[in-house]
């Protein structure tokens, strides 16, 4: 008897999440909620969603998250100040990321797009994981300067997160590790794929590029996508791209791995949206393309590690004539994507 009855009790409570799962699924198909969609031109995401799944309740929390100025030491810097969307999620302008009480970070802010598919994070590398990567920012000095703990400590003070963080994961309960996840839900999110190009590699219908922009596809294939691959348009590895040392001598990798030959080495960043994400480089050295196009034609450094494909036929760099960087540019600008930086459900709300 004792058997039938535990038997039935676990029936009906199999039942019982059966049917909460199969109303979470009814309210956010009504809601039109469709989480994590992986663009058809795109390869298979690195990101682990068995351990992260995307769902509306995790997004929002995740958003309200990213926009949360309790996140640092004073309350007054969120990780929406330094990743702006209409920036593409870039501090536009600022060649250095400008962090708490206006100190001054090392690095230019990266863009936050297509993160599903980043192997490794930050300039600099050092962090594989995207649930872990907030935990840098939110305790550097220069950013946010703050403690998880206390992080933590404020939130649950917030009447409005106990009931977000239950509907997220099913109760009040507030812990880092449920934090990370929900910021990693909003990021995921911020997927840019509807950019021109990607309308012309979908074939859909009137979109095809202009002769300077075919043209400057063709160059692009021979001189830059060996290390910005389509359609991500970056390879997601360090390279040494042959930059003079800036004033604080930051060695990229080398910090992180301390081999040496990874010194100056600072991750390939995707070429999407780069009308909205000025200044370039990971210190923010270059104002304008051209200032980028001129490094490699001209100014590329006979560092001792720099990466083979800039030094071939004994010569360093990449010709790029005036009529080679217009074509190119008329390219790039097929990857900007309205979209992304438009989007209400990824503004802060």
């Amino acid at each position: 008897m004792k058997k039938n009855i535990f038997w039935m009790v676990l029936a009906t409570f199999t039942l019982f999440l059966l049917a909460c799962k199969k109303e979470t699924q009814i309210k956010e198909a009504v809601s039109g909620f469709l989480g994590f969609q992986k663009p058809a031109h795109f390869p298979e995401p690195v990101y682990k969603f068995a351990n992260n799944k995307v769902t509306e309740g995790g997004f929002k929390l995740g958003r309200a998250l990213f926009y949360e100025a309790r996140l640092s030491r004073n309350n007054t810097v969120s990780c929406g100040s330094c990743h702006i969307q209409s920036s593409a999620f870039t501090q536009h302008g600022h060649e250095v990321s400008h962090g708490i009480d206006d100190r001054l970070g090392t690095r230019n802010s990266p863009p936050i797009m297509n993160l599903a598919w980043n192997k490794a994070f930050m300039w600099g590398g050092g962090v594989f994981d995207l649930d872990l990567q907030p935990i840098v920012p939110i305790t550097a000095h220069e950013e946010m300067d703050e403690t998880l703990e206390n992080v933590m400590a404020k939130l649950r003070t917030v009447p409005k997160y106990p009931t977000m963080f239950k509907t997220a994961f099913g109760t009040e309960e507030i812990t880092t590790a449920r934090f990370m996840k929900a910021l990693s839900q909003f990021m995921l999110m911020c997927v840019s794929a509807n950019a021109k190009y990607d309308k012309v590699m979908r074939k859909e219908a009137g979109a095809t590029f202009t002769a300077d922009e075919a043209a400057g596809y063709a160059l692009f294939k021979t001189k830059c996508a060996s290390c910005h691959s389509e359609p991500l348009f970056t390879d997601n590895g360090f390279h040494n791209n042959g930059l003079a040392p800036s004033n604080i001598d930051d060695q990229g990798l080398y910090t992180a791995t301390l081999i040496a030959t990874d010194k100056y080495k600072f991750k390939a960043p995707s070429l999407r949206n780069l009308s909205y994400t000025a200044p370039y480089m990971h210190d923010g050295r270059f104002l304008t393309l051209n200032g980028v196009f001129e490094h490699y034609n001209s100014e590329v450094q006979a560092t001792p590690n720099l990466d083979p494909l800039l030094q071939q036929n004994g010569k360093r760099g990449i010709s790029l004539s005036t009529d080679d960087r217009a074509k190119l540019t008329a390219f790039l600008k097929t990857l900007d994507d309205t979209e992304l930086i438009t989007r209400q459900d990824l503004s802060e709300q």
